[in-house]
C-alpha cells in the first residue's frame, strides 16, 4: 500500500509539471494556430482516439450505469467546461496569472466541498480563504495596470470560474476514481468531450492557421501534439490513478507546482515579465492553499482517532 502511495505521489507530480507546462504552450497555440474551441475540439478528439485504442487492448471492464453516469458528467464539467474556460482565460491575460489562480483548487475544493457535501468552514479555513482571494485581488488591481494581457480582468474571472468548475469534477468522481481503471474512466470522459465540442468547432475549422495547407506549420503540431499527448492523454491519466490513493484535497496540493513550471517557462520564452506582484500574489495563494490543506488534513486525522476510539 505504501509503495502504490508513493507511485500515486509520483503521478500527481509528474501530471501537475506537464500541466504547468501546458499553460505556455497553450498560450502559443492559442496566439498563433487555432482558436479556443478548435483548440478544445482537437484535445478531445485526440484524447478519445488515443484512450479508445488503448482500451482495445485491454480487458474490458464493466461499468455500472449509475458509475457511467458520473464518469460522463464529471468530463463535461472537469474538462469540456473547465478546460474551455482555461483556454479562454488563457486568450485573454498571461499564463503567469493563469497559473497563480491555478494555485487556489484546494481552496475552491473546500468550498465546493462545504456546498456540495456539506463540509465545515472554520476559522482558520476562512483565513485560508481570504488570503487567497487577497492573492486574486492583487492580480485583478494589477491586471489593469501592468498586466500583459489583452483584457487580464477577463482572463482572471474566466481562470476562476475554471479552477471552480475543476474542484466540482474532483468532488464528483471521488468515488467512481477508486472503482475503475484510468483508461476506462478516460475513453467516456473524451468520448463525451468530443461528441459537444467538435460540432461547435467544425463550422470554423477552415479558418485555422493550424488545418490550412497554406498556412501549416510543424512548430503548431509539434504543440498540438504534446498538448493531446502529454498534457491531456498522459495528464489525465495520472489524476485518476492518483485519486485511487491520495485524497482529492492532498492532489490538489500538487496544484501549486504549475504556477512555478508555467511562470518560469512563460517568462522565459517572453510571454510574460517579472513584476513585484506576481511574487506577492503567489505568497498570498500558495499561503492560502496551505492553510487550507494542513486544516482539512488535521480535521482528517481527528475523524480518524475518534472513530478508532
Amino acid at each position: 500500500m505504501e509503495n502504490s502511495k508513493l507511485q500515486a505521489h509520483g503521478a500527481i507530480l509528474a501530471a501537475n509539471t506537464i500541466f504547468g507546462l501546458g499553460v505556455p504552450v497553450t498560450k502559443l497555440l492559442l496566439d498563433e494556430w487555432v482558436s479556443p474551441m478548435t483548440y478544445m475540439a482537437t484535445r478531445s478528439l485526440g484524447a478519445a482516439i488515443v484512450f479508445w485504442i488503448i482500451a482495445s487492448l485491454m480487458k474490458p471492464e464493466r461499468v455500472e450505469r449509475r458509475d457511467l453516469m458520473v464518469i460522463m458528467a464529471g468530463g463535461l464539467m472537469g474538462f469540456v467546461v473547465s478546460q474551455t474556460l482555461t483556454a479562454w482565460a488563457l486568450n485573454y491575460t498571461s499564463p503567469v496569472y493563469f497559473s497563480l489562480i491555478a494555485t487556489l483548487t484546494p481552496v475552491a475544493v473546500m468550498l465546493m466541498a462545504a456546498l456540495f457535501i456539506g463540509e465545515r468552514i472554520t476559522g482558520v479555513k476562512f483565513l485560508g480563504v481570504m488570503l487567497g482571494i487577497g492573492g486574486a485581488v492583487l492580480m485583478v488591481v494589477m491586471g489593469q495596470t501592468s498586466g500583459t494581457g489583452s483584457n487580464d480582468l477577463l482572463g482572471i474571472a474566466l481562470a476562476i470560474l475554471s479552477v471552480m468548475t475543476w474542484a466540482v469534477y474532483m468532488i464528483i468522481t471521488r468515488k467512481v476514481a477508486t472503482k475503475y481503471q484510468p483508461v476506462t474512466q478516460m475513453k467516456y470522459v473524451f468520448l463525451v468531450s468530443a461528441v459537444v465540442t467538435v460540432p461547435l468547432a467544425w463550422p470554423e475549422l477552415a479558418d485555422q492557421r493550424l488545418y490550412s495547407a497554406a498556412t501549416f506549420g510543424w512548430d503548431g503540431a509539434i504543440e498540438m501534439a504534446f498538448i493531446v499527448l502529454a498534457a491531456t492523454v498522459l495528464g489525465f491519466f495520472l489524476i485518476p490513478y492518483a485519486m485511487k490513493f491520495l485524497s482529492a484535497t492532498t492532489v490538489s496540493v500538487y496544484t501549486n507546482l504549475q504556477p512555478m513550471v508555467a511562470s518560469f517557462v512563460a517568462i522565459a520564452i517572453g510571454q510574460d515579465i517579472m513584476t513585484w506582484d506576481k511574487p506577492m500574489a503567489a505568497i498570498l495563494v500558495l499561503l492560502s492553499a496551505y492553510i487550507v490543506t494542513v486544516a482539512t488534513s488535521g480535521e482528517k486525522s481527528k475523524k480518524t482517532t475518534e472513530t478508532a476510539n
